[in-house]
């Protein structure tokens, strides 16, 4: 395990700021001897699975939750050719079962569309069997070639959600593009992560997709991480896969797909947006422990004030609270250091004078600190948690919207991306967007913009000068 020993270095650096935040607060052990490949710290992993609860809570209410096999052969991986051609260079092949060659090459997913979708084929007959919508959180493997970084780029993928639903009509399957985006939109509200979607140019959708809708992040170094897509499939891959269905009127109908997935990225903006210099600053719904409780030991009422602390424990507890008494033999500036390094929302210390008087002080990742009495200790702690969380809602905001510049002269691109996003206008043709991306090394990364951050206006492109909507401009893990 990691050891509390220094301080962080400061968050305006942000790379080595992220590197050494993933060990000090024991989120991934990045010494395993394969390149790209992590391993989960329990605290990491109590972080990761309370985030998937949301995820899983989500989909729950109109989806099921499934699992499809990690190996694929070589002849239904190579059905689809555009969407091999977008994974070609990143498959990893199994070949040898033991020391025999195996007769069919087995992939490893990079994504499943074509482990399932021979399946889908074998379950889809009627349009009463319609719609279909059914997802996994499985691992994923991808051979990345570029600087692999612990949650943001990997080799393996170690909690990768992905969605897959089927449908009558290309209308139906839209509808349900939305429903995604509705999706991404409240998880990562009750993440408090603010992010900004938009539409992929075509020649960075998903491979074989019909669009593709994006989430991206703006991390603290002004570079965006997508974290979240959702692809309209058209009747593309049905076609490939032969998903057809008898419509009422007994004819055969090619099916209309949708897919769209969250990985680990989601915990990479989680821990990037909201951590400081102290260490990992959690919402409440994502913290492994919610409440600490610090007993403030000294010779006088030492039992009295072990046994409040107990008392205030199986309190919370009881209230539904994720809480623990740190009673370590150690100062108390050590313990708060320990549990702010962790990110846990909530800190309460009782000492004698404390118990003396009746109260109780609670202190906030942010340090701020107030009395509560002890009489009226759940309902306290319960409305200094919603005022925690919505000002970690508003500390994210805020940062986003000073990361977010509008420009219109081309020159202003390279400024505004050197601490954020630029908002353009672009008139969506290839030829311009590439002239972009070449001046100013940036990306183009969508347009069609949702954003309460962004106002929507329209305009000359901002290179050719024709009609033009509004795009993302930035710089991309």
């Amino acid at each position: 395990m990691s050891e509390d020993s220094g301080s962080l270095p400061s968050k305006n650096n942000f790379s080595e700021w992220y590197n050494e935040i993933l060990w000090r607060a024991e989120i991934m052990d990045v010494r395993y001897p394969v390149k790209g490949l992590y391993v989960w710290f329990p605290h990491g992993f109590a972080i990761r699975k309370a985030t998937y609860g949301i995820l899983r809570e989500l989909l729950d209410r109109d989806h099921e939750e499934t699992i499809f096999p990690l190996l694929i052969p070589e002849y239904e991986f190579m059905k689809e050719a555009e969407h091999i051609k977008g994974f070609e260079e990143e498959v990893y092949w199994v070949t040898n079962g033991g020391l025999s060659k195996l007769d069919v090459p087995l992939a490893l997913r990079p994504t499943s569309e074509t482990a399932i979708y021979p399946m889908y084929a074998l379950w889809v007959r009627s349009h009463a069997d319609l719609p279909i919508k059914l997802y996994q959180i499985v691992n994923t493997f991808r051979y990345e070639t570029k600087h692999t970084r612990p949650l943001i780029r990997l080799r393996e993928i170690t909690s990768f959600k992905e969605a897959h639903t089927v449908h009558a009509t290309w209308e139906e399957a839209k509808e349900q593009v939305e429903d995604a985006i509705a999706l991404y939109k409240e998880f990562y509200e009750r993440l408090c992560v603010p992010v900004i979607m938009s539409k992929r140019p075509d020649w960075d959708k998903f491979p074989g997709a019909d669009y593709t809708i994006a989430a991206d992040a703006v991390m603290p170094d002004g570079r965006t991480l997508q974290v979240g897509t959702a692809h309209h499939l058209g009747d593309n891959f049905a076609k490939t896969f032969e998903i057809c269905y008898e419509d009422e009127n007994g004819e055969q109908q090619y099916a209309f797909q949708t897919c769209y997935g969250i990985s680990e990225r989601c915990i990479a903006a989680l821990i990037s947006i909201h951590g400081d210099d102290k260490g990992l600053v959690l919402p409440p719904e994502i913290a492994p422990v919610q409440v600490v409780i610090v007993p403030i030991i000294m010779k006088k009422m030492a039992e009295e004030v072990t046994q409040a602390a107990k008392d205030i424990e199986a309190e919370m507890k009881a209230a539904g609270l994720r809480a623990r008494i740190d009673d370590r033999p150690l100062r108390p500036g050590a313990k708060y250091y320990h549990w702010e390094m962790r990110g846990t929302p909530l800190r309460i210390e009782i000492g004698p004078r404390d118990l003396e008087n009746g109260v109780v002080m609670a202190a906030d990742r942010f340090g701020e600190k107030t009395s509560i009495p002890r009489e009226s200790l759940k309902e306290g702690v319960r409305v200094f948690m919603d005022q925690f969380k919505e000002q970690l809602k508003l500390r994210a905001v805020e940062r986003v919207w000073n990361q977010i510049k509008i420009v219109e002269e081309p020159d202003e691109i390279k400024e505004a991306v050197e601490s954020g996003i630029a908002i353009v206008q672009w008139c969506g043709c290839e030829e311009c967007a590439k002239e972009i991306e070449k001046r100013y090394d940036v990306s183009v990364l969508g347009d069609e913009i949702r954003s309460e951050f962004i106002g929507k206006s329209e305009g000359k492109c901002i290179i050719c000068g024709k009609p033009s909507k509004q795009a993302v401009v930035g710089r991309s893990y």
